[in-house]
């Protein structure tokens, strides 16, 4: 039997990430992801939900995400579901928890709102200056020719 476990979201966070490091030195980065929904209902009134999601990042990833991500940025998420299961010891109940493990990432919105570029993190670099002419768009009245069509 396959099996199959991808998350896509996209939403804002909810908290500023909090980075820890394990004995080995491996970052982690756990933050909260607020997903809306909205609808119309039959009569026309407008409903709204939210729906808040744990989110697990490890490694350079999560160290990224502590560097860049702040309250309130918007981030396509692509990960996996975990569920953890354990005993509370107050109560010795089983208690879980299902959040996502993060794999890969966008930022969103634009370099203005303090997020790194597209592309998933690393420091924002200026794209070179090119040495040649900038292109020149044809005359207003300029109608193609059959020889300027692509097709």
């Amino acid at each position: 039997m396959a099996n199959f476990n991808k998350v896509y979201l996209l939403g804002n966070i909810t908290r500023d990430p909090e980075i820890r490091y394990t004995p080995k030195g491996t970052a982690i980065a756990r933050l909260g992801l607020a997903v809306n929904r909205s609808w119309k209902t039959e009569s026309g009134e407008t409903h709204e939900e939210a729906t808040f999601i744990d989110v697990d990042a490890f490694g350079r990833q999560a160290e990224t995400l502590g560097q860049y991500l702040r309250k309130g940025n918007p981030i396509f998420i692509e990960g996996r579901l975990r569920l953890d299961t354990w005993e509370d010891k107050q109560t010795n109940q089983k208690r879980s928890k299902l959040y996502v493990v993060l794999e890969n990432f966008q930022f969103l919105g634009s370099k203005n709102e303090g997020t790194a570029p597209e592309g998933g993190g690393g420091p924002v670099q200026e794209k070179p200056q090119s040495s040649s002419p900038p292109m020149q768009s044809p005359p207003p009245n300029h109608l193609p020719d059959d020889d300027d069509v692509p097709f």
